[in-house]
Order: C-alpha cells, then structure tokens, then sequence
C-alpha cells in the first residue's frame, strides 16, 4: 500500500511545464521513496516514505523536480488516510456526475483572510445566476460546478486567489471526483 501521493501543479497542460511521468518516476525513486508509479499525466505520483512529514516530502520533491526539469512546481503532499479523510468529507455527494466535482488540494487549511475572498467569489458569481457552489473543509476546498468546470467563473476566481503572493503562500492544485478516488484506490492497490 502506498503510503503518500504527490500532487503537482500546473505540469503538462498543453505544451507547457512538460513532465515525462517515467522520468518523474525516477525522480522520485531517487529521492528513495519506493513503491513509486504516477497516475495520468497531470502530476499524481504514488509512492512510500519512511518520513511521515508531508511538508518535508513536499519540499524534497520540489527541489528535485526543479532541479530535474528546470520548473518551479508546487506540491502537496498527503498521507493516504489524509486523502481518505478528504474524500469522506465531500459535501456534494448527491451530484451524480463525479467530473462536476472537484477537490482542490491544500497544503495548510485556509486563512481567514483568503477564505473571505473564496466566498465573496461565490457570492459574486451566485448574483449572477451561476449554480456554481464552494465549501472549505480542513485543507481542501470542494467545488461544485454543475454547468462545468472549464466554463465556471467560480472555479476560475479560486485558482486566482489561491495563486501564491508575497503574505500567503499555499501550495494548491485541484483534481476532479473521478480522478481523487481512483488515487484512493490506486493507494490501496499499490
């Protein structure tokens, strides 16, 4: 069983921050983390440590993957009962299209501050009509978006606000329903 998953942001998105997955493989093996094996080309890397701290791991894979491919990426890493624990709490379990979903990832639960700016977003976005919906539980968000992900204004407001500044820096990167669970099992497999 795998006992942490890596999820990188902003890799392979059409010709940009190209990442081949065995060369990140390998990258990862050397760090001598074991059980290593990636999950589509989009940045879920599966692997067992014997250090249980996910900043530290974090780290150690950022500075590799700079130092491998010449790209500053942000990772989070999660133990796998944390991703479990996530998943538990999905607070839109009635949609029934898993792709209309999505759990963006965070390396520390929001501040008070960004919090605020993620639901004035919500906010704006219901004024207008949308059935785009957002909720913050521990470190992760849960976006709902019914009319689509790559079409929601709400979706496209949390990315930006998450972008890292100069006061918060919080590594986050989001994967649809369908992908979050199959890393749960692929952790269970592995």
């Amino acid at each position: 069983m795998a006992t942490h998953l890596a999820l990188l942001r902003g890799i392979n998105l059409g010709s940009r921050n190209k990442v081949p997955m065995a060369e990140l493989r390998e990258v990862v093996t050397s760090l001598g983390y074991t059980g290593v094996t990636t999950y589509i080309q989009s940045g879920n890397v599966l692997f067992t440590a014997p250090d249980t701290d996910p900043a530290k791991l974090a780290s150690a894979l950022e500075a590799a993957i700079t130092e491998a491919f010449g790209l500053r990426v942000s990772v989070v890493v999660l133990s796998r009962d944390d991703l479990a624990q996530i998943l538990d709490r999905n607070p839109y379990r009635e949609e029934p299209n898993p792709k209309l979903v999505h759990v963006v990832f965070l390396d520390t639960e929001l501040p008070p501050e960004l919090l605020d700016r993620v639901k004035a977003a919500e906010s704006a976005v219901t004024a207008k009509g949308s059935r785009d919906a957002v909720a913050a539980l521990g470190p992760a968000l849960y976006l709902h978006t019914p009319d689509g992900f790559g079409t929601s204004e709400l979706a496209q407001a949390v990315l930006r606000i998450l972008v890292p500044s100069g006061k918060h820096h919080i590594a986050a990167t989001a994967r649809n329903w369908s992908t979050a669970t199959k890393l749960l099992s692929l952790c269970e497999e592995t």
